[in-house]
This record gives C-alpha cells, structure tokens and sequence, in this order.
C-alpha cells in the first residue's frame, strides 16, 4: 500500500509533464475528430431530409400548377376562343423554349394566335404580384422565338385560381387581361388591356 501512495504521490517531472499535456492533446484532438464527424453526420441527414421535404413540397406546387393550366386550358378549348375583342384560331400551350443566343430556358404557358394578333397567357395556382413583371419580362424571348409574328400585335394574359391581394388590379392596371375561375367558367377583365 505504501508503494502505490508514492506512486500518486510521485513529484512531477518535466517529462511527465509534458506526457500528460500530449495525451491531453491526443485526446482533446480525438474527441474534436468524433464531434466533426458527428456534425457531419447530422448535416449530411439534415440536407437530405430537407431535400426530400423540397421534392415533396416541389411536388404539390407542380401539381397545383398543372391543375391551374388544365382548368384554363379546358376552358379556351371549349370556348369560341373570343378574347380581347378578337377570335383566335390557334392555341399553343405549354411550349418549351431554349434560347441558344442567351442560354435562357423558359415555357410559354398558353399562346393564341390570329392573323394579326398574338396573346400570351401565363397561368398559375395563385398569382403573385412577382409573376406581372415576370410575364412582361417573357416578351423578347416570345419575339425571338416567334420571329414570325414580329408585326403582330402582342396582348398579355394572367390566368390563376387564386390572386394574391390587389395583384388581379395591378395587372389590369398594367394592361395586362385577368382569367379568374368564378365557378365553373372563366371570367376575363381586359378593360384596359395594353398592345405590348
């Protein structure tokens, strides 16, 4: 027993010292090695999880999207197709576009054409007041893509289930036409509609 307290009891020595403070460091660098690690482990877990909650959620958006252009879609086919004062014989819907010269990449939700005149529809869930600046914004990759219809007419549409407050007025303000669901049919405002 004796010999054991001497041992705990021993002076220190420079050298042990220093073997202490090594082995402090050893161990202090393994514990911040398994913290890292760990860490890693919980934001690698953390990023897929909110991954897949972005898949989810990207999901039930493209969905109400798609049931907002079939709703208006629908609607157009059914109809004479008279807007903005004028019959339209042609519709194109959901044409994809890549500019090669700009690289830029988009989708022309629904186009009607005539002779002389040509409208771009941009449909949604719920329109924001975002999407007013982002359907103008559309109109040089529409006459680039379109070259053939430089001398026409071009009128703009907003087509949505819901509107977010006053962006159905602003738009209208604009010139832009409104489509609003009001039951079954499609009622547009294009009282103060605008030749872009």
């Amino acid at each position: 027993m004796e010999n054991v307290d001497n041992i705990n009891n021993a002076p220190a020595t420079q050298e042990s010292v220093w073997a202490a403070f090594r082995e402090s460091d050893r161990l202090r660098k393994e514990s911040e090695a398994r913290f890292e690690r760990e860490m890693e482990k919980s934001r690698a877990d953390f990023e897929f999880r909110m991954k897949k909650l972005d898949e989810q959620i990207g999901g039930i958006s493209k969905s109400q999207g798609l049931i907002a252009e079939e709703f208006f879609i629908n609607s157009l086919y059914k109809d004479d197709k008279h807007f903005f004062g004028e019959l339209f014989n042609k519709c194109i819907y959901n044409y994809k576009y890549h500019n090669k010269r700009t690289h830029k990449k988009g989708e022309f939700d629904i186009i009607l054409i005539n002779g002389k005149s040509v409208a771009i529809v941009e449909t949604k869930f719920r329109a924001r007041k975002k999407d007013i600046q982002k359907l103008i914004d559309i109109i040089p990759d529409f006459k680039e893509e379109f070259p053939q219809y430089q001398s026409h007419q071009i009128y703009l549409g907003l087509a949505a289930l819901a509107f977010d407050e006053k962006v159905a007025e602003e738009s209208i303000n604009n010139g832009i036409a409104v489509f609003k669901q009001v039951g079954e049919t499609v009622e547009i405002y294009d009282e103060n509609l605008k030749n872009f």
